[in-house]
């Protein structure tokens, strides 16, 4: 299973939207387009940041490229 991180935007830190936790799971999105699924150009679409909330599972969606990654020590 995959280790928690804390996420922030410059000095923002990321909260879940929906129980305000500050501990997600990371994971790649491919933002498909349809029109490069139909020409089978799926593969040059652009990749978005998925934070997973650990406690509720509601996932956040990030294009930004700013965002950084802080493994939770325990």
């Amino acid at each position: 299973m995959a280790k928690p991180v804390r996420a922030s935007l410059g000095e923002m830190w990321i909260t879940c939207q929906v129980c305000k936790s500050d501990q997600f799971r990371e994971r790649g999105v491919k933002l498909n387009s349809t029109g490069g699924e139909f020409l089978g150009l799926a593969w040059a679409d652009e990749t978005a940041t998925g934070l997973i909330c650990w406690r509720c599972g509601y996932v956040h969606l990030f294009v930004n490229r700013e965002i950084q990654l802080h493994r939770v020590k325990k």
